[in-house]
């Protein structure tokens, strides 16, 4: 039997050891629906999906397919994807729509459905069910409703026992625990078990975890409503993951549908892990591996720095497929040593595959823009680039000598290495102007020595000089473009004269790569 994967390490210096290497996940995650029909799979998305250059797959497992009546379970499209993949040559990472999908109870088994005193719901003020986008209501089972939580516990644990009976080579490598969970329509549950927690007192551990005391508004004044949720909802998926992990321990994540505008628990699922509370998240959940942030917000630097701190590994399981991606992808992976990488919809970005209507967008508050753009042949292109470097990105991040850079608004930044400064110049070729329909552009950098490195970057210019104040002069002895195989540079054409611009070279669209040399 391989060895199951796991986590080592903390921060941007975490590996996700798979067959006992570190394995980057370039990824991609699959419709909500896709995974549901394995001739749909094998019709529609695995033939987008080639082109790629993926090595993972982030794709569902849902549990009104696995237990379709109570007690008995089906695990045959479990199977197929197992057997898909393995056919593929990509790994898995699995999401488990159980109780909880973008906020709602809409995967979970008819037979829960349809029970609504065991498996109640969270109640807004007055007693109704919270009112979604556009007014419409939908059914949340309350992570206070015990019952529910352990049958989606045993409904959990009865994948992970069949995954370590049938997937003995681990295919799968990760596990996400619910999707996108939290309350939205209100801050909180209202429903009489929550009403006369909320009344009460803050539980002793969070309590000893926070240094606050009393009642769950003595305590946290007016984020009380959402702590709450953020405390009840990390019970619950402990409880689940706990039961998961007890049949096998592969790493488990939970996700999170971020704050956007209007900005107030509610408007974004109320209780999930958002940044400002993986701290009560990490005291009701410490057996949740690590929080990942699902990115369609524009603010896309400000969240991962943010998801990359505090000793957690930066891993996105959802982001748009605009024509930044590839921007973002370089950040996250030269800036952050990031795990995975993986567009929504990707079997869209090839363009055989089925993209989401208008309303469905509206309803989850995404940007009729996030989804296409172009970007499948710009990503399968930085992909392809990555592959061959990640050997080198690893032992570069383990010795500080890997950078990411991305434009953020400002127009201009400087990446300091140890021996020189490079002073990025985006959205510009020096010879040629702005570089059109680039909405972002940025790279990444990585170190071989003190006079050599890597540089892969979109969208923007580069100029090399000495550290400000070091009297000393910086030139240009080699650029070259060329590849990685297994894991040695592969020299192509040597720039010179017009193709070298002295210190200062442009890196347009779509993505270039360059070995660069210097001498003083």
């Amino acid at each position: 039997m391989a060895q199951i994967p796991y986590l080592i390490g903390t921060g941007t210096q975490t590996a996700l050891m798979v067959d006992g290497k570190p394995f980057h996940a370039r990824s991609g995650e699959l419709h909500n629906s896709s995974a549901s029909d394995l001739q749909y799979m094998e019709k529609k998305v695995w033939p987008a999906l080639r082109e790629m250059h993926l090595n993972c797959v982030v794709a569902p497992i849902y549990w009104e397919c696995v237990e379709p009546e109570e007690g008995v379970f089906d695990f045959a499209l479990l199977d197929g994807l197992l057997a898909q993949a393995r056919r593929e040559g990509v790994r898995l990472v699995m999401l488990w729509f159980g109780l909880w999908k973008n906020s709602a109870s809409e995967y979970v088994p008819q037979w829960v459905k349809k029970d609504h005193q065991r498996f109640w719901e969270v109640r807004a003020p007055g007693g109704g069910l919270p009112s979604f986008i556009n007014g419409l209501h939908h059914r949340i089972i309350s992570p206070l409703c015990a019952e529910a939580v352990q049958a989606d516990a045993k409904a959990y644990a009865a994948v992970m026992a069949h995954l370590k009976e049938a997937d003995e080579q681990h295919t799968v490598i990760m596990m996400q625990v619910e999707n996108e969970i939290g309350i939205i329509g209100c801050a909180r549950d209202h429903s009489p078990a929550a009403e006369a927690a909320f009344a009460g007192q803050v539980p002793e551990a969070l309590a000893e975890a926070m240094g606050v005391s009393g009642t769950w508004t003595e305590a946290f004044g007016p984020d009380a409503a959402e702590n709450f949720m953020a405390w009840h909802y990390g019970r619950a998926v402990e409880t689940i993951i706990e039961a998961g992990k007890a049949q096998l321990a592969l790493p488990m994540y939970v996700n999170a549908w971020l704050e956007q505008a209007p900005w107030t628990p509610g408007s974004y699922p109320s209780g999930g892990p958002q940044f400002k509370v993986h701290k009560i998240w990490r005291a009701a959940a410490p057996q949740v591996d690590l929080f990942a942030p699902d990115i369609y917000v524009d603010n896309y630097r400000d969240v991962v720095d943010e998801y990359a701190s505090d000793g957690n590994p930066l891993f996105i399981p959802e982001v748009r497929q605009t024509a930044d991606t590839v921007a973002f992808y370089l950040y996250a992976v030269g800036a952050h040593n990031c795990l995975c990488f993986s567009p929504f919809g990707v079997e869209d970005m090839t363009g055989m595959g089925e993209k989401p209507d208008a309303m469905t967008l509206q309803m989850l508050n995404i940007a009729q823009d996030a989804m296409g753009g172009g970007a499948g042949k710009l990503l399968a292109d930085a992909y392809d680039k990555v592959a061959g470097m990640e050997e080198i990105l690893e032992q570069a991040h383990r010795e500080g000598r890997a950078h990411g850079f991305l434009d953020n608004g400002a127009r201009s930044e400087v990446v300091h290495l140890a021996q020189v400064d490079l002073h990025i110049q985006y959205g510009m070729n020096p010879m040629a102007g702005k570089a059109p329909g680039l909405p972002c552009a940025g790279g990444l950098v990585v170190e071989l020595s003190d006079d050599e490195f890597i540089l892969l970057a979109t969208g923007c210019a580069v100029d090399i000089t000495a550290h400000e104040g070091v009297d000393a002069s910086v030139q240009l002895l080699t650029k070259e473009e060329g590849r990685f195989e297994n894991g040695q540079w592969v020299r192509g054409r040597i720039l010179n004269g017009d193709e070298r611009y002295r210190n200062t070279f442009g890196l347009p669209a779509p993505l270039q790569r360059f070995k660069i040399d210097l001498y003083r």
